[in-house]
């Protein structure tokens, strides 16, 4: 069974959720880690959804702002710690753009102990892929593609899950256009969404290079979605956050929405 693990929903600042991640399981419970947020709660996160992190085995990074980049220190630190003891089968892939390589270098080499960095290149591997790579991860094909970012470089992905169903991610900044092909008549779609519409004003998605509910609703009419899943969210009135975002989304959205809370599991 496919299954989409939201280990965190928030955007970079919040307090009340973890920073936006993920992870996605195959039928043969294997995991593939999506982002890591912005610290070592990610630890926790795999914790209460019963993920080991022994279990994890492949990391995709889609840019270099610290809510979701910092959390892949923690869990380096804690594969490399096990490699070294014996109690880690198999090799650690983190798959991410190529620029993208040598900041998380350096941020593991100013971090940790140099008997965990020299584990870099035996047991655990940075692998780049470039715009358009498919690589074959969980026995599903996944093909990267650079977003077209404003700010930083960033990839998301598309994959064909083992059910014919498509997924894609589109990382946590608006749609382009150039990214239609990869996009355009999924199953589910992955998008950010840091506000409702209305309260645009209180905290200006648009000067942040976001979207609104409205926006993301929108968008997935235009391309033929199915499933929406939005988060990356403020966390202002996270209780009501469900409520509201499906109330906002469905007048612009006749498909199915999801606003997952931290720990959701939705299966595809």
């Amino acid at each position: 069974m496919n299954q989409l693990i939201a280990l965190g929903t928030g955007h970079a600042t919040v307090t009340k959720c973890f920073n936006t991640c993920f992870a996605l399981s195959n039928e043969k419970n294997e995991y593939i880690l999506v982002d890591t947020g912005g610290g070592n709660g990610i630890l926790a996160a795999l914790e209460k959804t019963g993920i080991s992190v022994q279990e994890i085995h492949n990391v995709f990074i889609s840019h270099k702002h610290s809510d979701h980049l910092l959390g892949v220190v923690w869990i380096i630190r804690i594969i490399a710690s096990s490699v070294l003891i014996g109690q880690y089968n198999d090799n650690l892939n983190i798959y991410c753009h190529r620029e993208l390589i040598s900041d998380i270098k350096t941020l593991v080499k100013s971090t940790l102990d140099k008997k965990l960095t020299d584990v870099i290149g035996h047991r655990i591997f940075i692998i780049p892929v470039d715009d358009g790579q498919t690589n074959t991860l969980l026995g599903q094909d996944f093909t990267f593609f650079d977003i077209h970012s404003t700010k930083v470089k960033q990839y998301g992905f598309t994959v064909k899950l083992n059910n014919g169903k498509l997924l894609a991610f589109l990382g946590d900044e608006p749609y382009n256009n150039l990214c239609e092909t990869y996009v355009s008549n999924s199953d589910w779609l992955l998008c950010e969404a840091f506000c409702l519409y209305r309260d645009r004003e209180v905290f200006r998605p648009y000067e942040k290079h976001h979207s609104t509910v409205k926006d993301a609703c929108e968008l997935a009419t235009l391309l033929n979605i199915k499933n929406l899943i939005l988060w990356h969210t403020e966390d202002s009135n996270i209780a009501q956050r469900k409520n509201l975002y499906t109330e906002e989304g469905k007048k612009y959205f006749s498909g199915n929405i999801y606003i997952p809370d931290d720990l959701t599991i939705i299966t595809l």
